[in-house]
């Protein structure tokens, strides 16, 4: 299966301000999903999308990237003992799969992203 980076996140304090700013910069278009997130869409035949998020606490300036794994717990485990550490337990969204966020060995925080749609 190989594990990509599957999805980017970006944080913010402002939600509106945030797609406003990209919007107007690159003409990404962007759909709430929520009351403190909205999709992304870049408008690339290539690349990723992502969304932006704006937590209601710190961090509010982060930009985070999702590589996408079979099994998050197993992954977390392999994370820990390899001398990353947990930041975030795997957590569901909605019917479309589930996160979680770990912390590598240099201090960078990344995401992991189990789909509920195999393959995708």
């Amino acid at each position: 299966m190989g594990n990509p980076v599957v999805h980017f996140e970006i944080g913010c304090q402002d939600l509106h301000k945030t797609k406003e700013f990209y919007s107007a910069v690159f003409n990404w278009r962007s759909e709430a999903y929520g009351p403190t997130s909205a999709m992304i869409t870049t408008g690339a035949e290539t690349g990723i999308n992502g969304h932006f998020n704006a937590l209601g606490h710190e961090p509010h300036k982060y930009v985070n990237i999702y590589i996408q794994v079979d099994d998050l717990q197993n992954y977390l485990d392999q994370i820990n003992k390899s001398g990353g550490r947990t930041l975030i337990p795997p957590q569901q969204v909605g019917e479309v799969g589930a996160f979680a966020w770990f912390e590598d060995p240099a201090g960078n925080t990344i995401g992991l992203w189990k789909s509920a749609t195999p393959n995708q």
